[in-house]
């Protein structure tokens, strides 16, 4: 199974980095994976809803291009959205597997930038999940999120 992890902005501190390749080298014995990261918007202090939502916009429509380029027909997309379905490690871990007995080859996961995701990248994915802390497997995916916490 390939797994693509298509997320919002850059990790600019190496020990984050450092440990996402460490990671990353750890899953290439289950899977082959990729992380893209398009670039983020700043977000001015004090930013309006309005301007919030314009950001949210524009991080989504990049994400979105590039879902469009890694997608197949044979792809499961699930976005990691606050607003999703909590599942702990065994229930994702079931859910990869399923997913692989019905022949889905490719799961993207989606994780937008520090103010979420717009309505049109949440509608692109298949499935929404929580990210959160207290599960060890979705523990790099959630840093992704918040990398100075």
């Amino acid at each position: 199974m390939k797994i693509t992890i298509l997320c919002v902005g850059k990790i600019k501190e190496k020990f984050y980095r450092d440990a996402i390749e460490e990671y990353a080298k750890r899953l290439t014995r289950y899977c082959k994976l990729e992380i893209i990261e398009v670039a983020d918007e700043k977000t001015p202090d004090g930013a309006s809803a309005t301007e919030e939502m314009q950001i949210r916009q524009k991080e989504g429509e990049r994400v979105l291009a590039r879902l469009e380029k890694c997608r197949q027909s044979s792809s499961y997309v699930m976005a990691l959205a606050i607003d999703g379905r909590e599942l702990d490690s065994v229930e994702l871990s079931q859910k990869l597997e399923k997913l692989g007995t019905d022949g889905i080859s490719n799961v993207i996961f989606l994780i937008g930038g520090s103010l979420g995701m717009s309505k049109e990248l949440l509608a692109a994915a298949d499935f929404k999940s929580a990210a959160y802390a207290n599960s060890a497997t979705t523990a790099y995916l959630v840093n992704r999120c918040f990398p100075t916490t």
